[in-house]
């Protein structure tokens, strides 16, 4: 008699994990274990808890003087909150808070990349470390610092320059100069790049030095140049750290109070020309007018911060997007 055995298409049940595999799986089954993570957790929980906090306390602040605000919050071009009805706008502010942000991210980003790549593919070891080691002491150096070299120093040796940009590109109306203080926005840009310059080489340093070897050495067996290593491997490994970077640079150069309210002198005018005088920024503006505001003028400035936090979430918010969408960022193509 013949017999046949019946084998089954079916994959046998995978058995379910129990609650103690669960529990080691996340690493939780020690006390220290359980321990820390209830320490992390809570952490990250106390800061959204703080975030909310501040987020709230701007919000019903702000409403406050908004309700009273006689002009148009968003596109008013004065500030005036000691008057009967209040009149006072945020579109000075913000055209200058974007406009020299801009300017600084422009001129910062390339050298502070350029600095990075100098220091960890070409740079021999015995330069490379006392470099780094200046960069990170601009770091330390506190803004009223950088504001005085600004107003004393950087401030009477634009001219030069300014001149220059009238002589040739005055045409574009960018760089129009009515030959007055060189006070104005792109000399806040400029001392701004100067500024945000070290945070932004340090973080793309380490991350450049994290590139996988083999990809270079890869690179290198193919016949690649130092150049074509760097373009090919280094770069496209590092760049998700270069806009992390970045934008730890712009949250600085938004938020900037002390240097910009140094060398700066605003008017509340938006000119079309970046030489002249004038614009001003959300900090530099509460930073002159809070010690001698009244409640209202206090919650005004207030109003102006909570567009000022908002802003700066958002360009957070649009890094960790086009960081999140390109997940190529995380190994090297070409």
């Amino acid at each position: 008699m013949d017999t046949s055995t019946e084998i089954s298409d079916t994959p046998p049940p995978t058995p379910q994990p129990t609650a103690e595999q669960k529990r080691a799986a996340r690493g939780a089954t020690r006390p220290g274990d359980r321990i820390f993570l209830g320490l992390s957790r809570g952490s990250g929980i106390f800061l959204l808890v703080i975030m909310a906090a501040i987020a709230v306390f701007l919000t019903y602040r702000a409403s406050l003087a908004i309700s009273k605000d006689h002009g148009n919050f968003l596109t008013t071009f004065e500030w005036n909150t000691s008057i009967q009805p209040p009149s006072f706008g945020i579109a000075v502010l913000a055209y200058g808070t974007v406009v020299s942000s801009i300017i600084a991210m422009a001129l910062a980003v390339p050298v502070a990349v350029a600095i990075a790549l100098f220091l960890t593919h070409y740079a021999p070891r015995k330069l490379a470390g006392p470099i780094a080691y200046v960069i990170d002491l601009l770091a330390a150096v506190p803004s009223i610092v950088y504001g005085l070299w600004g107003a004393l120093i950087l401030v009477p040796h634009m001219n030069g320059l300014f001149g220059w940009l009238n002589d040739y590109f005055s045409w574009t109306g960018l760089f129009s100069w009515d030959e007055g203080p060189a006070r104005s926005l792109l000399t806040v840009g400029i001392l701004l790049a100067i500024m945000i310059l070290p945070i932004i080489t340090n973080v793309s340093r380490e991350v450049f030095r994290q590139v996988p070897q083999m990809h270079e050495e890869a690179a290198l067996a193919l016949g690649a140049t130092r150049w074509e290593v760097i373009r090919m491997a280094v770069i496209p490994f590092g760049r998700s750290g270069v806009i992390s970077a970045s934008m730890l640079g712009l949250g600085r150069a938004l938020g900037e109070t002390m240097a910009v309210a140094t060398v700066l002198s605003p008017d509340f005018l938006i000119h079309g020309s970046l030489l002249n005088p004038g614009g001003g920024t959300f900090a530099q503006n509460i930073a002159s007018k809070f010690g001698e505001a009244d409640e209202f003028g206090r919650d005004a400035l207030i109003a102006s911060g909570l567009v000022l936090f908002v802003i700066t979430l958002l360009v957070n918010g649009a890094a960790r997007m086009i960081i999140a969408r390109r997940k190529e960022y995380s190994g090297a193509n070409a």
